[in-house]
């Protein structure tokens, strides 16, 4: 089986250990992973501020780049339902590029739910001698179901103890560009995320979309919380002496930096 990893650009340019991450992820799971070098953002920016002409340009570009895989996968539940929700609709008016994009989207998924659904993981190989709560990304949720399939992984890690938030649902205020356009209320969400984190007396915050991620570490060090913020793909991975996002990072960088 070839899977053609969907880096995202988040990921590419502050966190690229993820990207490494999903690769070692997906490799002990079997697959053999290819990371085309041409790939760039999966549209979403210009999609949910309206510019549709944009959102359509970049879709073609990720539909010619992906479309030759078994699968497509991202460890970002934004950018994967982006493609497997919203690239279809964009070609309503063209039924060759429609049928592509429907194409597409029906074979790309979210990374964790990719390893627990398609792939039967049940197990992964790491330790982390840590108490972490998970916040489940509005997208990654709501758009593909992703809830049950991290924390079943996540029971299996050894020293891992797992305390869940009240309402770990509830968005972060981050929403990508809604956080530009409506700052008060995002600041206002992320305070409200931040006191059920706290709440919580975890030590680690964990997550499947890195913006989610971003935006809570940049509100928890303002806050002057020791709560350490990673990717789950990283924990899965056993990557456990990373850097928490938002401190200095040693991974290499650069385009599709997973490769």
């Amino acid at each position: 089986m070839t899977v053609g990893l969907f880096v995202t650009c988040l990921v590419d340019m502050f966190r690229p250990s993820v990207g490494f991450a999903a690769v070692k992820l997906l490799e002990d799971a079997g697959c053999r992973v290819v990371v085309p070098d041409v790939q760039t953002c999966c549209g979403q920016p210009a999609y949910n501020s309206g510019d549709r002409a944009d959102a359509r340009a970049v879709a073609r570009q990720v539909i010619a780049a992906f479309e030759g895989f078994d699968h497509v996968v991202a460890p970002s539940g934004s950018c994967g339902g982006m493609i497997a929700h919203h690239f279809p609709a964009l070609f309503d008016d063209d039924a060759a590029m429609q049928a592509r994009a429907e194409a597409l989207a029906g074979k790309t998924h979210e990374l964790v739910s990719f390893l627990v659904d398609v792939l039967g993981v049940r197990h992964v190989d790491a330790r982390l001698d840590a108490t972490v709560t998970y916040h489940d990304s509005c997208s990654g949720l709501r758009e593909l179901g992703v809830k049950a399939q991290p924390r079943a992984l996540l029971s299996g890690i050894a020293g891992l103890k797992l305390a869940e938030m009240a309402n770990p649902e509830v968005c972060c205020g981050f929403g990508g560009t809604f956080c530009v356009k409506y700052p008060d209320i995002s600041n206002a969400m992320l305070a409200d995320k931040t006191r059920d984190i706290a709440a919580t007396g975890a030590d680690t915050l964990l997550a499947g979309d890195l913006g989610c991620l971003m935006n809570m570490a940049g509100k928890l060090q303002r806050l002057g919380s020791s709560v350490r913020v990673r990717h789950i793909a990283e924990v899965l991975a056993g990557m456990s002496d990373l850097a928490a996002i938002g401190e200095p990072e040693t991974a290499p960088a650069g385009p599709a930096a997973a490769r």
